[in-house]
């Protein structure tokens, strides 16, 4: 059993981590405050090679793995959350179904070019009264005579709404058959009748964009449908797994920038004659923060390593114990980074309350903790 990345995957970590301190840092503050997502940073990051880290050179890949994407994503996130996020949607839920469920047609033509970094991608799946219960959703795709597709509906909290040229969408082709009733399609900006409605406000993660897509009798072409009809919510229940496995890497690196900020500080801060690290008080708390941060990595890099195994059958209960257990650990790092800075904590003039506010969402999004512990407890029970 191996604890230390392979010399290719420390070259992407440390890749990532350049690429975060030179580009994002000196703007990651700004664009919070002025909630201003910048395509142009996505864009440069594919020209590195970053959004298509997993997948293989003929796909306009790197041809690495999963644990390489997870620190990859893990780095972005000591810095910039938001970036983060786009750049895990953009590879975990829009290019990782095309290319586990997508035709080699598919695969050229919008795999390539998401791996290459010259598109960008989403995933639509929760709607207004659908987050959790995603088969409650009332999105339609109605089969045409020539084998296309008429889509109308909408969907909710989309990451990279908007910006996205290419978007996975699900959505009910036989309400009657429940589960089996429901398909994922490719739709592609520019589309006739695919729009945009509001652009979310957000506690956190304001640098990143949340859109609703509104589909108003979009024609889908047939070569469009990804997988068969009706398997859509495996396909979704899938890409989530991978998901979480990205959110678990995010809010590890959240912690990690905190916590990496809460030490600095502690270090430097001198209360009664003496650097306040030198507190039992602040010790013990950094210690525990440390304890937290590690348990969480070895829970996130065990995720992302199963996904690459051929002989595992599955890691969705691996990818919830990462998710649930990393974001639960950035949430309490966090705050106790809040806690170490004590009255500066709690201003925006630095980086930790950020960090706070970026951290919450990683509880919820891709499916709450609430619903990680029942995939857990179902494993355990079945």
């Amino acid at each position: 059993m191996e604890f230390k990345l392979s010399e290719l995957q420390q070259d992407i970590a440390n890749l990532a981590k350049d690429f975060a301190e030179k580009k994002l840092a000196p703007t990651v503050k700004e664009r919070d405050e002025k909630e201003v997502f910048d395509r142009a940073i996505l864009d440069e990051m594919g020209t590195l090679g970053l959004l298509g880290i997993p997948w293989e050179e003929e796909n306009g890949g790197v041809g690495a793995d999963f644990l390489s994407l997870a620190v990859a994503c893990e780095e972005v996130a000591k810095v910039d959350p938001s970036i983060a996020l786009s750049f895990e949607v953009h590879t975990m839920l829009c290019s990782w179904p095309i290319w586990k469920f997508g035709t080699a047609e598919q695969k050229a033509k919008f795999l390539k070019p998401l791996a290459e970094g010259t598109k960008l991608g989403a995933f639509g799946l929760t709607e207004p009264n659908a987050g959790t219960d995603a088969l409650n959703g009332s999105t339609v795709a109605t089969k045409n005579e020539d084998g296309s597709y008429t889509l109308n509906g909408s969907k909710v909290f989309n990451t990279n709404g908007g910006e996205a040229d290419v978007t996975v969408v699900f959505a009910s082709t036989d309400k009657s058959k429940g589960a089996k009733g429901m398909s994922a399609f490719i739709l592609e900006k520019g589309m006739e009748g695919f729009t945009y409605g509001k652009e979310e406000v957000k506690m956190g993660i304001r640098a990143s964009v949340q859109r609703e897509l509104v589909f108003q009798n979009v024609k889908v072409p047939a070569e469009n449908l990804l997988g068969k009809e009706g398997e859509g919510f495996k396909i979704a229940m899938m890409t989530l797994d991978g998901g979480r496995v990205g959110v678990g890497a995010q809010a590890l690196g959240i912690a990690e920038g905190a916590y990496n900020a809460a030490v600095q500080y502690a270090k430097e801060r001198t209360q009664f004659g003496k650097p306040i690290a030198k507190f039992q008080a602040i010790s013990f708390m950094l210690a525990d923060m440390k304890l937290k941060i590690e348990t969480a990595r070895l829970a996130v890099y065990k995720a992302a390593w199963k996904m690459a195994q051929p002989d595992v059958k599955s890691y969705s209960v691996d990818a919830a114990i990462a998710k649930k257990y990393a974001s639960d650990v950035a949430m309490q790092v966090t705050t106790d980074a809040v806690q170490v800075f004590g009255g500066y904590g709690f201003t925006r003039e630095y980086p930790v309350e950020r960090y706070m506010r970026d951290a919450k969402i990683t509880q919820i999004y891709e499916g709450t903790n609430q619903v990680q512990q029942m995939v857990i407890s179902g494993a355990i029970l079945r």
